[in-house]
């Protein structure tokens, strides 16, 4: 048997429950990972509250990083014993065991440890993707960047600063700001009810050429008045909800603009992708470009007070939860 934080219906943190499970035997095309750590991420709590849909009973997360206790026939991406992380794919990494497809697996450098692993995969690879091929960030580029002190904000932000751009990022309180700043941050905002003016103000009226934004409902009218004519909009994330339907002449009337919703599962979808991302990732990583903030660990039996924490926006940088 093994344990796995698993719900029966969708709702609040207290439709999570710790459970024994079976331990799966891995099936062709899979390997069992036995987890050191697994990753928290917003797109948990869409799973869990039904924003995002998945047959129930159904055990939540996305990313983890562990061992390799058995392949299943055909598998030649791992071997039993290998460090490995993934992120992306089937839900199920709320759990000490798991069988998951070998093709989602990429080993695992030495020099990072499991909760490092488990911390980075998410949401440093939607780092990777979002500034070097959703918008490739240029040197001199003046760029916004919503939820600059959480997981991926923090990635960002150092990853931006390295390849030459100018930051702003936005936070919601003044601790939150000090974080962004220390991590590359050149100008932080609290709140995003003023951006547009700000923005014109920090550019000289030019404004940015990409908003990349994980909040949603609040702030996407706020971060469109901040793009420049062809500007990009990168909606990422729903945090305060999901964006209503949007006119797409508003898009032309506010400059030609472009809009997007794009997600890692497409970015990654081929192997070679994920591949590429995850070198780059590791890359910035094992350089000190980019220092993974784990600022919380919680028992993953304790995975509902990590819910509560994340949603009440309490958490800085990135979050594990230890099997």
């Amino acid at each position: 048997m093994t344990k796995a934080i698993r719900i029966h219906a969708t709702g609040g943190p207290e439709v999570m429950r710790w459970e024994d499970v079976p331990t799966p035997d891995p099936a062709p095309g899979e390997a069992l990972i036995r987890h050191g750590a697994v990753g928290l991420n917003y797109i948990d709590v869409y799973f869990r509250t039904g924003l995002y849909k998945t047959a129930l009973p159904a055990t939540l997360g996305m990313e983890a990083a562990g061992t390799v206790l058995a392949i299943g026939a055909g598998v030649t991406e791992v071997t039993v014993g290998d460090r490995v992380a993934y992120a992306g794919g089937a839900i199920g990494a709320y759990a000490t065991e798991r069988c998951i497809a070998a093709d989602k697996l990429v080993r695992l450098p030495d020099s990072i440890d499991f909760a490092t692993g488990a911390a980075m995969m998410l949401q440093g690879m939607t780092a990777q993707y979002l500034l070097r091929r959703t918008h490739k960030v240029v040197p001199g580029e003046t760029i916004v960047i919503h939820a600059a002190a959480g997981g991926v904000g923090l990635i960002m932000c150092q990853w931006a600063k390295h390849l030459g751009a100018t930051v702003i990022g936005v936070v919601s309180t003044a601790e939150k700001a000090e974080l962004a700043r220390a991590h590359g941050a050149h100008h932080v905002l609290i709140g995003h009810g003023n951006l547009p003016a700000e923005v014109k103000r920090i550019t000289g009226g030019a404004m940015v050429p990409v908003v990349y934004d994980s909040v949603g409902r609040d702030s996407f009218m706020t971060s469109i008045d901040s793009l420049a004519p062809l500007g990009l909009m990168v909606s990422f994330g729903n945090a305060s909800g999901p964006v209503p339907p949007v006119d797409i002449s508003m898009l032309s009337a506010k400059g030609s603009l472009f809009l997007t919703r794009p997600t890692l599962a497409s970015y990654t979808s081929q192997r070679r992708d994920l591949l590429a991302t995850t070198q780059d990732l590791f890359d910035v990583v094992a350089s000190g470009v980019v220092k993974i903030m784990v600022n919380q660990s919680f028992p993953l039996a304790d995975a509902a007070k990590a819910h509560v924490a994340l949603e009440a926006r309490q958490t800085t940088g990135s979050t594990v939860l230890i099997p």
